[in-house]
């Protein structure tokens, strides 16, 4: 099942939640929870390296690409998990992707 994001709708397929109308790609359900949790704990801590080196610019450098890093291996960020061709839509507006109309009917349910 899907990780479900409170307070954010989640796509149908379970591929994308989306802010301000914006698809942001999620993390790979396949992957198994210790696997899950100990990227998502190495991703926050890079992103506290990221703010810790401001102003160090190798050192936000290599944070960021810790970032990177994490994300990627989360599926957030790289090649696609899923395996049907269908292309990745990763932080494109919302309306001018195939999930428009059920978005629509979200915002607008009558």
């Amino acid at each position: 099942m899907p990780l479900r994001l409170p307070g954010y709708p989640s796509t149908p397929d379970g591929r994308y939640f989306i802010v301000r109308g914006r698809l942001w790609r999620k993390s790979n359900p396949a992957l198994a929870e210790a696997d899950r949790q100990r990227l998502v704990n190495d991703l926050m801590s890079a992103r506290r390296a990221v703010r810790d080196a401001k102003g160090n610019s190798d050192k936000i450098v290599k944070a960021r690409r810790r970032v990177d890093d994490a994300k990627v291996a989360l599926g957030e960020r790289g090649p696609v998990w899923w395996t049907d061709g269908t292309p990745d839509l990763n932080r494109h507006m919302v309306e001018n992707t195939p999930y428009a109309d059920w978005y629509s009917r979200l915002a607008d349910p009558r």
